[in-house]
């Protein structure tokens, strides 16, 4: 894996975060279509990954604050499994907004690294079975892939079953 962004990529704070941690990925470009608002299918499809590999990061607002689900595109977000892992009771996502604000990122672009404000991050435990997975990169049209356990270091994350059955 690369350590850094080629021309298959842009440079963008999630790339500079994880170049900074030397961290090995994988720059993976697409051609979003702005028609689409179902950004980790498309990246999916688009890339010829299967929607296991490919991961959503969402940021939700829980009884004890902010924080980050990264969970797989083919799956759904459990909040209160969420809400639990992060120190809560209760969750629901956040308003955009917010997101876009306390990220620094568009909606559909949201990467877990490079956040403006770093918030408590919980990976799926799903993300552990691969070698490596794939997250948004920091805007619409691209994905970046490393290793779970890259992820997790960088973000300071944890790993729990947070997606719905």
């Amino acid at each position: 894996m690369a350590k850094k962004p080629s021309a298959a990529g842009p440079t963008t704070a999630a790339t500079a975060a994880l170049t900074r941690a030397g961290v090995a990925f994988v720059p993976h470009a697409y051609t979003h279509d702005p028609a689409v608002t179902d950004f980790g299918t498309e990246a999916a499809t688009a890339l010829g990954i299967d929607a296991e590999r490919v991961f959503k990061t969402l940021m939700v607002d829980t009884d004890a604050g902010l924080g980050i689900g990264i969970v797989p595109v083919s799956g759904m977000l459990d909040l209160k499994a969420l809400a639990s892992a992060l120190g809560g009771k209760r969750a629901a996502m956040a308003d955009l907004a917010l997101a876009e604000r306390k990220s620094g990122y568009v909606v559909g672009g949201i990467s877990p690294f490079g956040q403006r404000t770093a918030l408590a991050t919980v990976l799926d435990d799903s993300a552990l079975e691969f070698d490596t997975i794939l997250v948004s990169g920091g805007r619409r049209g691209f994905d970046i892939e490393l290793a779970p356990a890259d992820l997790l270091a960088v973000t300071r994350g944890t790993a729990a079953r947070i997606r719905r059955p």
